[in-house]
């Protein structure tokens, strides 16, 4: 069951490549390549840094967009989006300016916007993570953020608290996505990749 992890030159590949392989991932690729991501057995899309970077350097790939589309959506491969590979699902995120998301949720990536000046900007830390809902793959507990914008829309299946509701998780069928960072939040984190690799759904 090969698992693709795509290399859009904007996420924390290695360290995400590392706790897959803590997590009992054996049959691992880091790739951009279109051919090997549509046939893919799941799929993850991690990113760090700025929405529109990462939206830029996906599209610059010839066809990869497209081998996305044809793995996560026409096949129904088990997607996982990381933090801006999260967002990227969105339609719109406004991270230095309006960009077009990959439009597979309907949501908004917005600005952090406290309701209490004392909380801070970014959200970076650790903080709970509270499904809406029961859900396979995230449970409850806590893991480590690090954002400045955040989705907002439909789909959302857990929250976090940044002096207010912040979208933690969405999700719909085989689609997932992670505002906080698996690699970097030691057990909860490797365990919900765990199950990341074990869904079928």
């Amino acid at each position: 069951m090969m698992l693709a992890l795509i290399d859009i030159e904007s996420g924390n590949l290695r360290s995400v490549e590392n706790a897959l392989r803590a997590a009992g991932c054996d049959d691992l690729v880091v790739t951009a390549d279109p051919a090997t991501i549509a046939g893919a057995d799941r799929i993850i899309l991690p990113g760090v840094g700025a929405f529109g970077v990462c939206t830029a350097n996906l599209r610059k790939v010839d066809g990869l967009e497209a081998a996305l589309r044809e793995a996560a959506l026409t096949k129904a491969r088990p997607f996982l989006g990381i933090c801006v590979g999260m967002q990227l699902m969105a339609g719109v995120g406004e991270e230095m300016g309006l960009h077009e998301g990959l439009g597979w949720m309907d949501g908004h990536v917005r600005p952090l916007d406290p309701a209490d000046p004392a909380a801070k900007v970014p959200h970076m830390g650790w903080n709970d993570v509270t499904p809406d809902h029961a859900h396979p793959i995230v449970e409850p507990g806590e893991a480590y953020f690090l954002h400045s914008y955040a989705y907002a829309g439909a789909d959302v299946i857990a929250t976090t608290d940044h002096a207010g509701p912040v979208t933690a998780a969405i999700g719909c069928d085989n689609l997932l996505g992670v505002q906080f960072h698996p690699e970097k939040s030691q057990r909860y984190g490797l365990a919900l990749l765990e199950r990341f690799l074990a869904w079928r759904p």
